[in-house]
């Protein structure tokens, strides 16, 4: 759990319900998305914390486009924030507009927001260049006295960007997922304790890893989470960390057991 400051939950807490109450009202007037980028604007101010004349501009220039609006924090902008009117759903041409604009301008993290529906994006600087949902959420649905809903609003906050709270959540959500666990269950080292375990539990049974494995595959883990991109991104990701940790292993001239773990 993030550790947030008291300033900031006293602000989520005294804010947000008004703004839910602001929100409400302008969908069912179904306001222009300028409008509704004045709401945005006063969300930044009110309960993220930024203040609304120094942090907050709609001044970013990027190929001779304007973009809704950017944060920046000694001069440097943190993410971008392309906003629609509160009334449209948001779809993947305006996610693609917004990774092109924080992509443009080297910026990492984009928002896109409709006032109610929140979307925070990890840019993906790669070819082609694609980008990872970190965070999604209904403004109005959001209980500001629930700890999960204050982080929500914490990880976009000016406090959480100062202490790089949502670098941080970004990593937790890549290596603690079921992707991952997944890539770990079927991996040499856990498959032997499974073996092992299994011939504790019954001496006279002999089980091959490839038994296991194949059980596993087949009929315990679901196919989604062995099969497709984000499984691939997964055994990847863990693919390069223990290469990492190998190669600091190594440096350090200390001897290393080989790993039972092959991925």
């Amino acid at each position: 759990m993030l550790f947030i400051p008291k300033k900031a939950t006293d602000r989520f807490i005294k804010e947000s319900g008004n703004f839910q109450k602001i929100l409400r009202a302008a969908k069912d007037r179904d306001v222009n998305e300028s409008d509704t980028v004045t709401i945005i604007t006063d969300i930044l101010s009110d309960i993220l914390g930024y203040d609304k004349y120094a942090e907050i501009t709609s001044e970013l220039a990027i190929r001779g486009t304007f973009c809704d609006l950017a944060i920046k924090l000694d001069g440097n902008i943190k993410y971008i924030i392309e906003v629609k009117a509160i009334g449209l759903d948001l779809k993947e041409n305006h996610l693609k507009q917004a990774v092109n604009y924080g992509a443009n301008h080297g910026v990492p993290w984009v928002v896109l927001t409709n006032g109610i529906f929140w979307e925070l994006y990890r840019i993906k600087f790669e070819r082609p260049i694609s980008s990872d949902l970190v965070l999604a959420f209904n403004f109005l649905e959001l209980n500001q006295r629930k700890g999960e809903d204050q982080e929500k609003l914490f990880l976009l906050s000016k406090e959480g960007i100062s202490k790089a709270a949502v670098e941080v959540y970004h990593e937790h959500i890549q290596s603690v997922n079921r992707f991952a666990i997944a890539v770990l269950i079927t991996t040499d080292a856990v498959v032997e304790v499974i073996r092992r375990e299994l011939r504790r539990i019954t001496p006279d049974t002999k089980v091959t890893k490839d038994e296991i494995k194949k059980i596993l595959n087949g009929e315990v883990l679901k196919r989604d989470v062995i099969e497709g991109e984000e499984a691939k991104k997964a055994m990847s990701r863990i693919r390069k960390a223990t290469g990492k940790l190998l190669r600091k292993v190594a440096k350090q001239n200390k001897p290393l057991t080989p790993p039972e773990s092959t991925l």
